[in-house]
């Protein structure tokens, strides 16, 4: 399998929706850690690791252990957005990935960058919530091998 710190970033569509943003029409700066949740949860559910079944069958979840973000631009009501996950370090019981949105080039443009960040995510027992290691089975699925 291949080494996760060297594939493509995945990426994941999000429309920016009324819910969204603020009076001005703009996303409203604490939701872009909403757009990045998502698309690390498709991103895992792409790699066969569906969080609720990891919950149950193997007794451990991912929680959110340190954030940092950056803004770039606005992005606005209708904007279509790429967000994007790609492990940058791992450890034994977390990871760190970069995400971004970006404003969806059009007509072959690029993309124009809005928010880029660096999320930790640790490997947590979900009863007592200690740090645990990635088991296995999900070092494997990330391509931690």
């Amino acid at each position: 399998m291949t080494d996760a710190l060297t594939t493509k970033p995945f990426r994941w569509p999000v429309r920016v929706y009324w819910e969204d943003t603020d009076a001005g029409g703009i996303v409203f700066y604490a939701n872009y850690l909403k757009f990045f949740e998502r698309a690390r949860t498709e991103w895992l559910r792409h790699l066969g690791v569906g969080q609720q079944r990891l919950r149950e069958e193997v007794g451990g979840m991912f929680v959110v252990t340190d954030t940092a973000l950056r803004y770039h631009r606005p992005a606005r009501l209708d904007d279509l957005l790429v967000v994007t996950a790609a492990i940058t370090e791992s450890g034994r019981a977390s990871i760190t990935i970069a995400q971004t949105a970006s404003l969806q080039g059009l007509d072959g443009r690029p993309d124009t960058l809005l928010c880029e960040g660096s999320i930790r995510i640790g490997w947590v027992d979900a009863a007592d919530l200690r740090p645990q290691r990635l088991p296995p089975a999900i070092r494997l699925a990330l391509g931690l091998t």
